[in-house]
């Protein structure tokens, strides 16, 4: 029994530290990162479900102010990557509103403490821009050890 309650809280301790990796999976493609980290960071597909990646990819001609169009292959290849690595935990796999991370619920109740004058700040700029805030956001890791807001 001791081993067990042992067991139980170390696991309880240590989740918030696995909830917070959303490792890049490794057959991440090249493309991926050409296309879309050539303009924004390389969202991990884990971070929104497989019809919000849908949806995004079928309307790239105007993606979120920006016509992000790319050739038909590419297109293929990460549609089919970022599906096959869509979210698997439930508060992820909801649709996000207007397909965008920031607008899910789980988004806005991680970071409901922060004040709309800082996503304006000129170094983080709106509340997509995760690298600004999360220093290792480019490894998959959002833990809140991870966090400085930039003064400016």
């Amino acid at each position: 029994m001791k081993h067990f309650f042992t067991l139980t809280m170390t696991l309880f301790l240590v989740s918030p530290v696995f909830a917070a990796k959303m490792p890049m999976p490794s057959d991440m493609p090249k493309s991926y990162d050409a296309e879309c980290a050539s303009c924004h960071m390389a969202y991990p597909p884990g971070l929104l479900s497989e019809q919000s990646w849908q949806n995004v990819m079928e309307s790239l001609g105007k993606h979120f102010g920006t016509d992000a169009s790319i050739d038909e292959k590419d297109k293929t290849e990460i549609t089919n990557w970022l599906k096959k690595n869509a979210a698997t935990k439930q508060k992820y796999r909801v649709v996000a509103p207007d397909n965008r991370i920031t607008k899910t619920a789980w988004f806005i109740r991680k970071h409901d403490e922060i004040k709309a004058d800082v996503w304006k700040r000129a170094s983080i700029k709106s509340p997509a821009n995760c690298g600004a805030c999360h220093t290792s956001a480019a490894e998959g890791i959002f833990s809140e050890k991870n966090v400085k807001v930039p003064a400016k």
